[in-house]
């Protein structure tokens, strides 16, 4: 019925309705989180519509920054499920959970972003540690997901291990600035804890140039190597 058994585990085949079942949970999941971050924007007074001034006055500037900023990562983190979903031939039961642990902390954002979105905390420490947290989770937790599905041999066309290494290296760049933006945030403020995550704007980009020319490298000489 749409499974392959391989030993104990059952994979759902990339042409059967599981398999399109599984993503289109996924993607559910997603839109539901993206829906819950309006949540956090609680409607100023009648008062505070008399002017933009005022309207902005009333912390609804902080509330907004924060939907934008979440907004966007969880757009992005959707894009990423699907280019490594894309890399599939079948759903084998370790990548489905760790598809669910990491759509379990994207869930999570809306919660994270009332942090840094409430004028009451938004220049707290702490409101930017647990942001930070929460979103390396869940970019370690889709590593973990292309991970298992290599050693679950669900990888379409599987790279070398070295591009993989390579690849890893350009993942870690999010995590890496974020957890670094925990004690900027504590010994400097919480600004200075959210200007770092607009480091992203630059190095994503370049790291990610510099990752895709060493992976065209490395599988040029594999196949080099292969004649």
């Amino acid at each position: 019925m749409g499974t392959r058994s391989t030993g104990t585990a059952s994979h759902y085949e990339r042409d059967t309705v599981e398999f399109a079942r599984g993503v289109a949970f996924f993607d559910a999941v997603y839109a539901f989180a993206l829906t819950l971050l309006v949540v956090n924007i609680d409607p100023p007074p009648a008062d505070d519509w008399t002017s933009l001034g005022a309207l902005f006055g009333s912390g609804l500037e902080w509330q907004l920054l924060g939907f934008a900023i979440s907004f966007a990562v969880i757009a992005v983190f959707w894009r990423v499920n699907h280019r490594i979903v894309a890399q599939f031939r079948a759903l084998s039961p370790g990548t489905i959970v760790a598809n669910l642990v990491a759509t379990a902390f994207i869930v999570l954002i809306p919660f994270s972003t009332q942090g840094i979105s409430d004028a009451a905390t938004a220049d707290e420490p702490l409101a930017i540690a647990v942001y930070a947290v929460n979103i390396s989770c869940v970019v370690l937790a889709q590593i973990a997901m292309f991970y298992v599905a290599r050693h679950d041999g669900v990888l379409a066309l599987p790279l070398p291990r070295r591009a993989d290494r390579v690849r890893l290296l350009d993942t870690l760049t999010t995590p890496v600035i974020f957890l670094a933006s925990i004690p900027i945030a504590y010994a400097f403020g919480a600004d200075a804890g959210r200007y770092t995550w607009a480091l992203l704007i630059v190095l994503g980009p370049l790291s990610g140039r510099l990752a895709s020319r060493r992976i065209a490298r490395i599988v040029a000489e594999e196949e080099s190597a292969r004649q």
